[in-house]
Parts: structure tokens; sequence; C-alpha cells
């Protein structure tokens, strides 16, 4: 329990993390010379980083978790600490060098998850419900990061080390440091995984009598033979039968290392969707601060980055009590139920934003409902991606699916943030209709799958 509690709070701290610049990157990016699709560039590329350090960190972690998680720590305080650093050097370039170095500890994004469901710890029935305390871990990131890093923004601290846009990663870095001492002390990694046998059978005899025995060399003898005999019978039920009456015990055939039709489609949607949720979510959470921070004619805000963290945080506070409630239906709900209900959610929410932009009908009253139907229905859309996938495939793939879903996790994170970032730019008309028509590709991949996607619930 201990562990699982490491593992979700170092995913919650990776949120914080990941969104504690969000409101102020902007303005801090500005500050250096800096545009605002830079600001969504320095908000996005982490992941990117994370992507390429993926790969050569799966050969050196072992199949556990101990050596990532000290990893991540590591990259999370140098990250932050750079990031802090760039405005006493005046260097626009080091806080994009900052997060990409973070972007290494956001590798753990994907141990996260594969913990939640690793078949050594965590059975069937379990592993949405878990996904869902992540997916609430993300809820308070990326509500309490913006606020945080809005206030400390307001707050100034007027010097050239500590001010508003350094503060908030250098408390982080300060947190990552306390967090990773406790962290090395009190976590227990998985039991290591036993290496696979070249055979697809294996037949292990009883201990047999002491070597002392006279008659035991011709008891041995007889029961290798009626083996024999057993493995040669036609029908599995006689074989079986024999085999008990010899006292055998015979492994079960290892499973197939090729997806039928039905288990491609199901990867390839939930792939899909985990790489619309985040950038639909990035997108949102970079737009914000860039959009009602404007002079564009659709913008009645002109907030200040301290407004906008709020704004982005009132939205995430307001989906928590729904994801909480998700945790008590998990075990009796279907996943595939859960992904067509966040996925309606969120797009009412981006159906409703492309009608108040198209209409000059911005309020704070009808923005806000946008912001909080997309930030409830993608968030909950994540929580069913990579724990419908684990029920559908053998439990030896489980750290390729993790793999595959995190992957499509940062392609939204990137691609999200710089769309986002440029939203003003390119129309915000534009920058909601390609969302919609992402989530529209979804929609026929689930609604072609439907059957094939049921799975146990839990």
């Amino acid at each position: 329990m201990t562990s699982l509690v490491i593992m979700q709070t170092a995913s919650a701290l990776m949120q914080v993390s990941f969104f504690i610049v969000v409101s102020s990157s902007n303005a801090y990016a500005q500050y250096l010379g800096g545009t605002s699709t830079f600001s969504g560039l320095v908000i996005g590329i982490p992941t990117a980083f994370s992507g390429i350090a993926l790969l050569p960190l799966m050969k050196y972690d072992q199949g556990g978790y101990r050596r990532p998680l000290n990893f991540a720590c590591a990259t999370a305080i140098l990250g932050n600490v750079l990031y802090s650093l760039a405005y006493h050097a005046g260097f626009l370039y080091l806080i994009l060098l900052g997060r990409i170095v973070s972007g290494f500890s956001f590798t753990f994004f994907m141990y996260s998850k594969r913990y939640c469901s690793d078949p050594r710890i965590v059975g069937i029935r379990r592993r949405t419900t878990l996904a869902g305390w992540l997916v609430l871990g993300q809820g308070f990131g990326f509500s309490i990061g913006p606020f945080i890093g809005g206030l400390l923004y307001k707050i100034g601290f007027s010097n050239s080390v500590f001010n508003g846009y350094t503060s908030p990663t250098w408390i982080l870095a300060g947190i990552w440091a306390v967090f990773w001492a406790i962290a090395s002390q009190l976590f227990e990694d998985v039991p290591p995984t036993p290496a696979p046998t070249s055979s697809d059978t294996t037949i292990e005899l009883r201990q047999m009598s002491a070597p002392g025995d006279s008659a035991s060399a011709d008891v041995k003898s007889d029961d290798i033979k009626r083996v024999e005999e057993a493995a040669e019978e036609p029908r599995a039920a006689s074989s079986s039968t024999t085999l008990n009456e010899a006292s055998m015990d015979i492994a079960p055939a290892a499973p197939s290392r090729r997806m039928n039709a039905a288990q491609i489609g199901v990867t390839v949607t939930m792939c899909w969707f985990a790489m619309t949720c985040f950038f639909i979510l990035g997108a949102w959470e970079a737009n914000i601060p860039v959009f009602t921070g404007s002079a564009s004619p659709l913008n009645p805000f002109d907030y200040s980055p301290f407004a906008a963290g709020n704004f982005i945080a009132i939205g995430g506070v307001a989906t928590i009590p729904f994801l909480l409630a998700n945790l008590l239906v998990a075990r009796r709900v279907q996943d595939r139920h859960t992904l067509a209900v966040g996925t309606a959610l969120g797009t009412a929410g981006l159906l409703v934003a492309l009608a108040v932009l198209a209409t000059r009908t911005v309020s704070f009253g009808t923005f806000f409902v946008c912001w909080f139907l997309v930030a409830l229905g993608f968030n909950l859309t994540s929580t069913v991606t990579l724990s419908l996938l684990s029920k559908q495939l053998p439990g030896e793939w489980n750290a390729k699916i993790s793999l595959a879903i995190q992957y499509s996790n940062y392609t939204g994170r990137v691609c999200g943030a710089v769309w986002g970032g440029a939203g003003v730019k390119v129309g915000m008309l534009n920058y909601v209709g390609l969302q919609i028509g992402i989530v529209g590709v979804g929609v026929l991949l689930f609604s072609t799958l439907w059957k094939q996607l049921k799975a146990k619930t839990g």
C-alpha cells in the first residue's frame, strides 16, 4: 500500500510540475524575448523528450520501478532549477532546456500507469479503479498547478533569482527533493519477473523418494513412461486425467504473440483516444492564458496570468467531485460506457465553444461551461484507455501496451500544447474545429468496434 501511495503521489507531483508553468509561461517567454507559440512549445516540449528517453530507460529498469523513480526525481529537480535560472541568466532558451530536462522525469507517467495495470500486483478488477485515482491526481495537478503558478506570479518576489516567474519552479524543486528522500526509504519494488521458458509446455515431476530408496529408480522410470504416454494422447481430457494420476503439473501454453483483427482494432482505438484526450486538454490549458490575455476581438476578458491560472484551476476543481464519483462506480460500469460518456461530455463542451465563438457571445459563464465539460469529459475518458486494453491483452504484454498508450499521450500533449499556444494566431474557430474533427475520428472507431470493446468491470 505504501508503494502504491508513492506511485500515485509521484504521478500527481508530475502533473503539478507539468501545469505549474502554464499560467505564467507566456509572460515569462515574452519577457525573455519569445512569443506565445514559443510558450506553447515550452509547455508541450517535455513530453517529446520524455518519449525519446523512455526506450533506453526501459532497458535499464530491469522490469521494476525503483530505478525509473530515482531517475524521475533527479531530473525533475534539475529541470526546475534550470527553468528558474533562465531569468537571472536572461537567456530565453534556458527555460526550454529546463523543460526538456523536466521532460525526462515525465517518463514516470508511463511507469505509474504500468504499475496500476501490472498483473504481478494488480488484478483485472482493480485496474480501472486505480487508473481513476491516477486521473484524480491529474485533475489535482491541472487545478492546483496553474493556481499556484498564477498566485506566485501575482506575489512577485522582486529579485533576479526568486520572483513571480521563477518561484513556482524553485518551490517545486524543493518539494521533489523532499519526496525523493522519503520515497527512497519507503518504496518497495515489485518482485522480478521470472525468466520465460523456451518451450510452450513445461512438465515437472514431483519429488520422488529419497535417493537411498532401492525402488526409487524403478518408480521414477515408470512415472516418466506414464508421462510420455499421456503426452501422446490425442484428446486433452484424456491427457489431463492421465497426468493427474501420474501426479504431474502442466503449465498453460504461452499466449500467441500475434494480435487478431479485433485486438488490433481495440488497440488502435485506445491509442487514438489516449492521444485525443491529452491533445485537447493540453490545447485548452495552453490556450486559456493566451486567449484570455490577447487582443482578439472574441476575447472579453483581458486576464492576467494570475486570473488565467485561477480560471483553469476553478474548472479543474469543479471536475474533482465527479472524478471521485467515478471511483465509486468504476467497479460496476464497463470501460466502454465510461469512454462513451466522457467523449459525449467533452464533445458537448467543444460544440458549445464553437457556437459561442462563432456568435461572439463569449462570457465568463459560457467559456467556463465549455472548459468544465472539456476537462471533465476527456479526463474521464482517459481513465479507461490503458485499463481496457490491459483487460483484453495478455498480462505479458503490459509493458508494451503501457508504452503504446504513453506515446499516444505524449503525442497529444506536445501537439496540443503547441496548437493551443497558436490558437489565437490560427483563429479560434479553426482551433476548436480541429479538436472536433479529431474526436469525430475516435467516435467512428469506437462505434465500429463497440462489441469488441466489452471488458470486465473494475
